[in-house]
């Protein structure tokens, strides 16, 4: 399917949840955010029959995002029903790798293909003063644990303030090229100030060649990070939403108020 300005847009981000484990300085505050109510959540089942409908109209890339998603009980399950969905060719997570040293098989044997995994740093003090709660070596271990599952190419996401040249940065590329793992650097981003960069060694923030729509966990279709335009998939029905959400989706993004890296998945 494509967008008003000949985009082949063929790629959905689903975020299953907006909590997450841990507390990024760059993500939420120390307290974190107000939770959803279980009842704003999608069902896997509303999930599954919207991933249908959108892979009847043409998306075969799907993402699994958060928050982060493997908090949410019952995630394996969701990737074995989203694997076997007609059309669905690449099946991804994006993960802060805490969980994957337990979850990396199960999710392989669903059918997830490939993870991305966060990591901004080889500091174990830095990692846990920018993650708030996190230790380092669970990353490692789940690392290692999606390497023998399989989940191939691993893309390690590392956030940077400006460049790739910055000491923490050099640090994870080092290791990624002693790992045989793929990097993308991920520049901090401002959603109400409109301040987004694209990622290097990836096509996220490239408007002009965008191909992708958001799912919220709260069902919203968004074509655009950095945009307000949203459209509810339990009051307008999936079809209508993805087709209301293909429609409007804006030549490039300018500014949001209304989402946050946490609900909506970056």
């Amino acid at each position: 399917m494509y967008d008003r300005f000949n985009r082949k847009i063929n790629y959905l981000r689903i975020s299953v949840t907006d909590r997450c484990n841990l507390r990024c300085r760059y993500c939420m505050p120390a307290e974190g955010v107000p939770a959803m109510k279980h009842s704003d959540i999608l069902t896997y089942d509303e999930i599954v029959e919207f991933v249908e409908i959108a892979a009847a109209a043409g998306v075969d890339k799907v993402r699994i995002t958060g928050g982060e998603p493997l908090v949410r009980k019952g995630i394996v399950s969701l990737i074995a029903r989203l694997s076997k969905i007609q059309g669905i060719n690449d099946l991804a997570m994006t993960s802060n790798g805490i969980f994957l040293n337990k979850l990396a098989q199960p999710l392989a044997d669903a059918g997830l293909k490939r993870v991305n995994i966060s990591l901004d740093t080889m500091n174990p003090l830095k990692f846990k003063y920018v993650t708030r709660l996190g230790d380092i070596q669970q990353v490692f271990r789940g690392i290692d644990a999606a390497k023998k599952a399989g989940l191939t190419p691993i893309k390690i996401n590392c956030v940077i303030k400006n460049s790739k040249e910055e000491p923490d940065a050099q640090e994870v590329t080092k290791f990624c090229a002693e790992n045989d793992l793929k990097i993308r650097y991920i520049r901090e981003m401002d959603l109400e100030a409109g301040l987004f960069w694209q990622v290097q060694g990836g096509s996220g923030g490239a408007c002009s060649i965008c191909n992708r729509l958001r799912l919220t966990s709260d069902g919203k279709i968004k074509p655009c990070l950095f945009s307000d335009i949203e459209y509810s998939v339990r009051e307008l029905g999936a079809r209508e939403a993805l087709a209301m959400a293909l429609q409007n989706k804006p030549r490039v993004g300018t500014v949001s108020r209304k989402n946050t890296f946490n609900a909506v998945g970056g």
